[in-house]
């Protein structure tokens, strides 16, 4: 069965799209074919897989205005079994569209049901604010899972994450689960990120993954060359982080937080 995992947190600079690019690739070498859905219009996910956003033909915004059908916008990438469903500038034009449609809150579901039965996962990456894109996020997944920054006021962003998911879960009548907090830029030998690291775990216990992603100049490096960790610095720190929220993933079962 198909796991649609949502990359998401209102606050921006979290790790949200390093963790949407570089998840796939490991659970893709362990032999899980991956789908990722970039729907942030600002297609860092895209460029990221070395795609440049700006020439694309098509792109998710085409498949949601119901253009062009899923199956014509998914692009591989330089890895077996990973593929993507690139976005484009255009994107942003898509949430004032989605204002006036029928089941505005579930395009991206419908999307995803076409072609879900091909992979084993799919990662989609939202946008940092909430609005229609990240709704739909919501509404076509089964889990999220959320990068928290090991910095200052991290736990009122997740906080903030939290009471949304549960307006999705009560006005919208979708039962979204929670895969796990992520910690992310993590810095072990700076103070503030061990405690923040501490109360992460200490307010969601048993919710918080295992793997910690380190600050990494090889993961800020890696996008400008449109590489994954994998690809870029293999034998790196952060390269074996995100191998192992791969293997948490893979062995976890669907929790509530």
């Amino acid at each position: 069965m198909t796991r649609v995992i949502v990359i998401a947190n209102n606050k921006g600079g979290t790790g949200k799209t390093t963790t949407a690019v570089n998840l796939p690739v490991f659970l893709a070498a362990m032999g899980k074919k991956v789908l990722l859905v970039d729907l942030d219009n600002q297609a860092n996910a895209t460029f990221s897989l070395g795609i440049a956003p700006k020439n694309l033909p098509l792109s998710i915004y085409h498949a949601m205005a119901g253009q062009v059908s899923p199956s014509a916008i998914i692009r591989k990438s330089p890895f077996f079994n990973y593929e993507i469903m690139p976005a484009s500038p255009d994107l942003a034009g898509a949430a004032v569209e989605l204002v006036s449609a029928d089941n505005r809150e579930s395009k991206l579901r419908q999307i995803l049901d076409k072609v879900k039965d091909s992979y084993d996962f799919i990662i989609i990456d939202s946008p940092p604010s909430l609005g229609l894109l990240t709704l739909n996020a919501f509404c076509a997944a089964d889990e999220v899972l959320i990068p928290v920054q090991c910095e200052y006021l991290a736990l009122e962003g997740l906080g903030q994450l939290l009471d949304t998911i549960n307006l999705v879960k009560n006005n919208l009548g979708h039962d979204l689960k929670i895969a796990g907090a992520l910690l992310t830029m993590y810095n072990k030998s700076n103070k503030i990120s061990k405690e923040v690291a501490r109360e992460v775990r200490e307010k969601f216990p048993g919710r918080v993954f295992n793997a910690v992603i380190p600050r990494a100049v090889v993961l800020a490096e890696a996008p400008r060359f449109g590489k994954t960790i994998l690809q870029y610095a293999p034998g790196s720190q952060a390269a074996q982080s995100y191998r192992d929220l791969a293997e948490e993933i893979i062995n976890s079962t669907n929790q509530h937080l």
